[in-house]
């Protein structure tokens, strides 16, 4: 809830530090406002998955509440204003996404650890779908408190946190004894850097550079993923060579875990996408056209979103106790077929859309999302050597929070070039049909179309942002500025490249769900690994080999 309760409140966040978010100088802070909890949480579970394998579980898990905690209220408490004091949230959301990283990657092991495998599904359902409605859950928390102010937004999260870290303290004990080893420094080191610097490469990437509207072209982002997947690629040839490596790849071997894997990585990319482009589409167009003010969108479009938090939680733990009886392949793979076909019928919505197909629509992806969730997970956490949880879990946790961040990065590019190819024509004749001075008129249409799409994220009016500076709203008549500022100028004069941009995004997200469909399919059958005296990084033997093929938990 914490990783998505920030993107809603964000014109109520900058506004009380005093900064402009739209403001060219400004729009990274915007972005790692928003990425910067991602990237750390993507990066470091694994770390912190491997030192729950070796010190306890519950150790590092307790210590993530108690680090969480301690964040929560230092962000609740910015002293500073503009810059400074963006640079200050920034920070300690990187220290909480931290303490929550320490709870995520071990979660998933404590629970696999506590309940026998005919209750594991529907036990890491419960944890599974709760996590994924959270997400939604934030945004409708994030509208309402900002409304009542934005230290709030940081406040609900500090009686949570410290009553989670009493309450892990004084009830979770260890399950499984501790594996002790060494730390892989270097495969600590490659990684980190590795996946740091390529997802940041990501990041930049949709900022403009130069004439383009997005900065895939910038010699800095074109190092940032080039030099990441390089250190990568060094990172999985140190793995091989270590006895004791943070990231077991022989875990691959197990058909069960890389199909999985794989499939919720691409269906977390679809789903970021989903996610991001709900919030453009209510906020920027759907809200407005219906009568909502630009500042009250933001909590109405988490209200309105809200059937897809349903359908996480209702699908989410029936399919994993379900699972549990029948096996994690065909609900799993049900699932990501049935958000597929959701993605097919939003592409077939006009912009302004009927609410009850819609809300229809959201529902079907949220319970497809669920009925693969919670039994992913567990066959996931279920395939792999007891002693191997930790690490496996923050595997998981990796995959599932680079699509995320990945997702930003690839949907907000399709459709920021949507918008660039169209968007400054239709804005530049809409306004001075309005009035507005052709000069003022080119110059509003030249600006970064990113910039317009977050105005619309963001709750706020593009229009009136755009024309504030310079005074051109005040040399215009009441009736040109009402109409400009109004609710239909601008939801009007972007449908048609919005809608563009919708059909590629949502065309993406029903190829990767079934791509997803397919891997999830391969996964073969499984029963659940025993625990095995070695590294699963060594060769295993001819006869073993087959026997786990003809299982279906391993190739």
């Amino acid at each position: 809830m914490d990783a998505s309760i920030v993107i809603i409140s964000l014109p109520a966040i900058f506004r009380g530090i005093g900064l402009d978010p739209l403001a060219p100088g400004n729009i990274g802070y915007l972005l790692w406002m928003i990425l910067g909890y991602l990237l750390v949480s993507a990066v470091l579970v694994v770390v912190l998955g491997r030192l729950g394998d070796m010190f306890g579980r519950v150790r590092i898990y307790n210590l993530g509440f108690f680090i969480f905690a301690c964040a929560s209220v230092a962000l609740s408490l910015d002293p500073l204003k503009a810059g400074a004091g963006a640079l200050w949230l920034i920070l300690w959301r990187i220290v909480q996404a931290f303490g929550g990283s320490m709870l995520t990657a071990n979660s998933a092991a404590i629970l696999t650890d506590a309940f026998p495998a005919r209750q594991r599904g529907m036990a890491l359902g419960i944890n599974q779908i709760t996590a994924l409605a959270g997400q939604f859950l934030g945004l409708l928390a994030g509208g309402l408190l900002a409304a009542v102010d934005w230290r709030a937004v940081f406040w609900v999260s500090v009686p949570v946190s410290v009553t989670g870290t009493v309450w892990s303290y004084l009830s979770l004990r260890e399950t499984a004894a501790g594996r002790r080893g060494r730390i892989d420094w270097m495969g600590n080191l490659t990684f980190a850097a590795g996946a740091g610097i390529l997802l940041a490469g990501i990041t930049y990437g949709i900022q403009p550079y130069g004439g383009s509207a997005t900065g895939w072209g910038n010699p800095k982002v074109l190092t940032g993923l080039f030099g990441g997947i390089a250190l990568l690629l060094l990172f999985c040839f140190i793995e091989t060579r270590r006895a004791e490596p943070m990231f077991h790849l022989g875990l691959f071997r197990i058909r069960a875990f890389a199909a999985g894997n794989l499939a919720a990585l691409l269906t977390a990319i679809a789903r970021g996408g989903l996610q991001f482009m709900l919030i453009i589409w209510l906020q920027g167009i759907w809200l407005p056209l219906h009568g909502y003010a630009f500042e009250d969108t933001p909590l109405w479009a988490g209200i309105f979103m809200l059937p897809l938090t349903a359908g996480f939680l209702v699908a989410g733990p029936v399919s994993g106790y379900l699972s549990d009886r029948f096996g994690a392949r065909l609900f799993s793979t049900t699932g990501l077929i049935v958000v597929a076909a959701s993605f097919l019928g939003l592409l077939t919505l006009p912009v302004d859309f009927s609410y009850g197909v819609f809300a229809l629509l959201l529902l079907l992806n949220g319970i497809g999302q669920g009925m693969f969730s919670s039994p992913n997970t567990s066959s996931i956490m279920g395939s792999v050597p007891a002693e191997y949880r930790g690490v496996a879990s923050g595997m998981r946790s990796t995959f599932q929070n680079s699509g995320t961040a990945l997702s930003i990065g690839v949907f907000f590019s399709l459709m920021v070039s949507g918008l660039a190819s169209s968007l400054p024509k239709a804005l530049s004749s809409g306004l001075t049909a309005h009035g507005v001075p052709p000069a003022a008129a080119a110059h509003a249409a030249s600006l970064p179309p990113v910039s317009t799409l977050f105005a619309t994220f963001l709750g706020n009016n593009p229009i009136e942002h755009l024309l504030s500076s310079g005074g051109t709203l005040d040399r215009l008549t009441q009736a040109q500025r009402s109409a400009l500022t109004g609710h239909r100028f601008f939801p009007e004069l972007v449908s048609g490249p919005f809608h563009h941009g919708l059909t590629i995004v949502f065309s993406v997200a029903a190829g990767m769900a079934l791509v997803s469909a397919v891997a999830s399919a391969l996964r073969g059958t499984h029963r659940p690994a025993e625990p095995s005296p070695s590294p699963p990084n060594r060769p295993r033997p001819v006869a073993e080999q087959r026997e786990a093929t003809r299982r279906g938990d391993g190739v």
